[in-house]
This record gives C-alpha cells, structure tokens and sequence, in this order.
C-alpha cells in the first residue's frame, strides 16, 4: 500500500459564485464539501489511480467527524488519529465569470505532545506495510518545525521511499534529512535556493540533500532533477479552469510510478496529464479521467540539453 500523511487535515468547502468583488455581498450558486488537506487528496487520486491507499495524520472535533464521514465512502483508508481540537476548513470562493479562485485556509488545531505521540505510534505500524509514503502539506500548531525531517529519517529507517511536499522552514529541514523526492513548486523553490531559475533552483535543492526534485512550474508543466538524468515535461496546451489539488495529483502520479517502477519520464509524463486534468475537475482530489487519457500521450518530455 501507499502511505499519505496530512497533518493538517482539511474540511474544504467550495463555494461558486456568478463574479467576485471585493467590499460586496455574493449570492452563492453551489457549495461542495470534501474531505481536504494535500495528502487526502492525493491519496483519492491513487485510489482512482488503482492503488490501495492509507491515509493518516489527525482528525478531531465537528469538522473532523464531517471530514471522516465524508472520507468513508471513497477508497482511501482510513487510519487518522484523532485530536481534541477542531479540524481545520479551507475555503475556495470560484469565480464562474473569470475561473479564477480564491483561497481562505484556517491555521488548524493544535497538537498536544500526548496526540504527537500516539500518531508517531501510529506512523511506525502503518511503515511495516507501506511501499512508498508521501508527508504533504502545512504543519498544525503545536508541531515542531522539524517534524518532517523526524518522519523522513524514520521512513528510511524503516526502508520505505518517501517524498516531501510541503514549504517554508518545514521543507528546508525536511530536505536536509534526505528524502527521496521533494516537490516544491517555482516559489516554494525559489524561497528554498534564492533562485528564481527553476534549472538553478533544482540542482541547489539536490545539493541540500534531496535524491531527486521535481518542481511543479504551473502551465510550463514540470522539471525534474535526478540521479539518473534531467527532464522537463509539459502539456501541449494550457488547460483552464480550478487549479486547486493540480499539484496534489501530480504527487499521485510520481508516486504511483515509483511504486510501479516506471522510468522518470514517464513518472513525469503522468504527474503532469494528471496535474492538467485535475484542472478540469469540480474539486480537488479528483481528476478528468477522458482529459487524463487523452493528455498522457501527448505529453511532451524534453531531453536534458534543452530542459532549462
């Protein structure tokens, strides 16, 4: 099985509305709710994907029994931890007459010692089946800095791949633990290395410990810095629409290639079809299937000499 951690787990509520302006009142056209947080959603798309998938980190409080509720009818599994706090919501307001979406996200609950403890328990048993794990997304309050870098050592310890997608300082201490792969997008990068040049920036970034960097470079699709060579991979046109969750299915789709050994192009050639067709998709953590397929073929790898 595949293994996502959400520490920050989410409630997303998505609300669309005819147009947004600032300083007005808006009537609302439709809401969805859905399980959130960068490692549920990616975990969906594995589940969508073929892969069994389990999904952890903490889950507490009214949001947190929605959240849950709404989490058992799909494949994932479920192994959260539960918290006495209130699971966090995030907000999406879209758009109808531009596409374009704004993002509200609440800091989330805080995390007790006793509650970091049973999960790190938690954590070490789930390893013992996992293939491949995924460590996405902000940190709660009451979480150390460098939890990530603690939950990479052990998941190398304990011989399973993991792959980082998270910011800030959690991202740089993580990085420093060697992962197997980071995904930063070109900010994320860009604050980790001082470079604005995603070339630049992904070779720093393997310089400071990761095995392989992957950056996400919005419609220019992605480039990846590994061991065994550099590629860019783009779509072959921009795709319009919702970008919320683009980057947690292209985590699904390097993640389910390295699980099912697959050269690095096409690990890249998948992450970005499934990147683009999330677009599409009413939500994040789902993805156009007919997009997808139609996508896949007709993504374009460059060789290294021209990757920059």
């Amino acid at each position: 099985m595949i293994l996502t951690v959400t520490l920050n787990t989410a409630l997303d509520i998505t609300y669309r509305v005819p147009a947004l302006t600032p300083h007005a009142s808006h009537r609302v056209t439709d809401v969805a709710e859905r399980p959130g947080g960068k490692g549920l959603n990616v975990a969906r798309v594995l589940a969508a994907l073929g892969h069994d998938t389990v999904v952890t980190g903490f889950a507490g409080g009214p949001c947190g029994a929605v959240l849950r509720d709404l989490l058992a009818p799909l494949a994932p599994t479920d192994a959260l931890v539960p918290v006495s706090g209130n699971t966090r919501r995030t907000i999406a307001v879209v758009d109808a007459t531009t596409g374009d979406t704004t993002q509200l996200n609440e800091p989330g609950p805080a995390i007790t010692p006793d509650e970091w403890a049973a999960f790190l328990s938690s954590y070490a048993e789930l390893l013992r089946g996992a293939r491949a794990v995924a460590l996405c997304g902000s940190l709660p309050p009451g979480i150390h800095v460098g939890a990530y870098a603690d939950l990479i050592r052990r998941a190398r310890t304990a011989g399973v791949p993991v792959l980082l997608d998270t910011s800030g300082e959690p991202l740089r201490r993580g990085i420093a633990a060697r992962p197997d792969v980071v995904k930063p997008n070109a900010d994320e990068l860009a604050q980790l290395t001082g470079s604005r040049d995603p070339l630049r920036a992904t070779h720093e970034a393997r310089r400071r410990g990761a095995h392989a960097v992957v950056a996400s470079l919005g419609a220019d699709g992605m480039l990846a810095a590994t061991p065994e060579g550099l590629w860019q991979a783009a779509p072959p046109a921009r795709v319009k629409g919702n970008p919320t969750g683009a980057g947690d299915s292209a985590v699904a789709g390097l993640l389910s290639g390295l699980v099912e050994g697959l050269p690095w192009p096409d690990r890249l050639a998948r992450a970005v079809a499934l990147s683009a067709a999330t677009v599409l998709a009413p939500a994040a953590g789902e993805f156009d299937v007919t997009t997808y397929e139609a996508l896949l073929p007709q993504i374009k790898i460059t060789a290294p000499a021209t990757a920059a």
